[in-house]
């Protein structure tokens, strides 16, 4: 069977012990050739790792935090006005070609903003608690999500990073939780339409299911009431969004905002798939797994013209490792991090199409394992094959 936490996880910010897979020998998966080869060794503390990179990386600036926030809104704002613009002129054809490049650029700066807001949960932001709590829940609110229930939700996911029986989203699920036929079925256009971030906000991602919108979950009990404002907040927003579309239309609420919510929302599905699932990244059974080894399971990807414009998202196993460095001192942390243990760095720079549709092929294919699964990779299906 597998571990009794795994269908109820304690999902109070529940974590195992930080020391190097808690003073326990490695199983047997580790006969594997595949899964001993990718499980990192020779890995230092997480103080060691630290004390290796420089201290200034971990040094907020509020004001340059806040030019950020400028320099998205002052984005999002023209984005916006060159729309309406293109709605009131007569050529059908400029309509036609702006209308798409909006929706899809309007997405991406609000995946931006957005990332932003994340840096406020995770404290980055500034070294007040106040303003990050403030801008978050604005940030975050403007593009309908309820940022103190996903501050809580992500920060249970960083301490439990690739934790087969207590990480937040996609996870390997044991076999044992789909017996009655519980279960749900990957659904590529919902990754790519934004639907499945949607879902994983009202319903949570199975079998750990919990909804963002309800402050009464065990998840959110010791924030109540950060959460509750949160909540309240949004649906302040919900009230002026329904405002406008009584005064536009819903067609021009969905052409001005609704669309790039959703493409927002596939970015925000695709981007936090792949930072997590590739070929040879090992995820670990609660008793076999520790901190620093769950955090260095993180792959760090390039988005080509979108990756500073998102403010280097893409540099996540120094973000995993040390979520207290803000967004723009990421790039000089990760090169540091890269020289020092070049045997620790996990990166593809695969184009991210092309990786998503490869890695949402073998997680749906791979993503049931037994019960007594102790260390799991996912494997090419010419490895998989070859081990049949």
């Amino acid at each position: 069977m597998a571990p009794t936490q795994a269908m109820n996880p304690p999902h109070m910010n529940g974590q195992s012990s930080n020391k190097a897979n808690g003073g326990k020998p490695w199983v047997s998966d580790l006969n594997d050739p595949d899964i001993r080869n990718a499980v990192p060794q020779d890995v230092p503390s997480i103080i060691d790792l630290k004390k290796s990179l420089p201290k200034h990386c971990f040094e907020g600036d509020l004001a340059k935090s806040m030019f950020f926030v400028f320099k998205d809104l002052s984005i999002a704002f023209f984005l916006y006005l060159g729309m309406l613009l293109v709605d009131y002129q007569p050529y059908l054809v400029i309509k036609a070609v702006y209308t798409p490049f909006y929706w899809f650029m309007q997405g991406t700066i609000f995946w931006s903003i957005f990332v932003l807001g994340h840096d406020c949960g995770h404290g980055s932001f500034s070294k007040y608690p106040v303003i990050n709590d403030v801008m978050g829940t604005f940030l975050h609110t403007m593009i309908m999500v309820p940022f103190y229930p996903w501050k809580v939700s992500h920060r249970h996911h960083h301490k439990n990073t690739n934790n087969i029986d207590r990480e937040e989203i996609f996870y390997p699920i044991r076999e044992d939780y789909t017996k009655d036929g519980n279960d749900f079925r990957p659904f590529k256009p919902g990754f790519l339409g934004g639907i499945s971030w949607w879902a994983y906000l009202i319903v949570g991602y199975f079998p750990r299911n919990n909804c963002h919108f309800n402050p009464f979950d065990p998840m959110y009990y010791q924030n109540f009431w950060g959460c509750v404002s949160s909540i309240a907040v949004y649906g302040v927003w919900m009230w002026v969004v329904y405002g406008y579309c009584e005064i536009v239309g819903l067609y021009y609420l969905a052409t001005h905002y609704i669309i790039p919510v959703l493409v927002f929302g596939t970015w925000l599905v695709i981007v936090t798939f792949l930072h997590h699932t590739e070929v040879n990244t090992p995820w670990y059974a609660d008793d076999q797994w520790d901190n620093v080894r769950g955090q260095l399971s993180s792959i760090d990807r390039d988005y080509g013209w979108a990756h500073s414009l998102t403010h280097n998202i893409g540099t996540h196993q120094i973000h995993h490792l040390f979520s207290k460095i803000p967004h723009y001192n990421l790039e000089e942390a990760t090169a540091v991090f890269r020289q020092k243990y070049p045997h620790l760095v996990r990166r593809c720079d695969k184009p991210i199409l092309s990786s998503f549709f490869r890695m949402f092929d073998l997680f749906e294919d791979q993503r049931h394992i037994k019960d007594d699964t102790k260390l799991f990779i996912y494997k090419t299906k010419q490895t998989q094959s070859k081990d049949d």
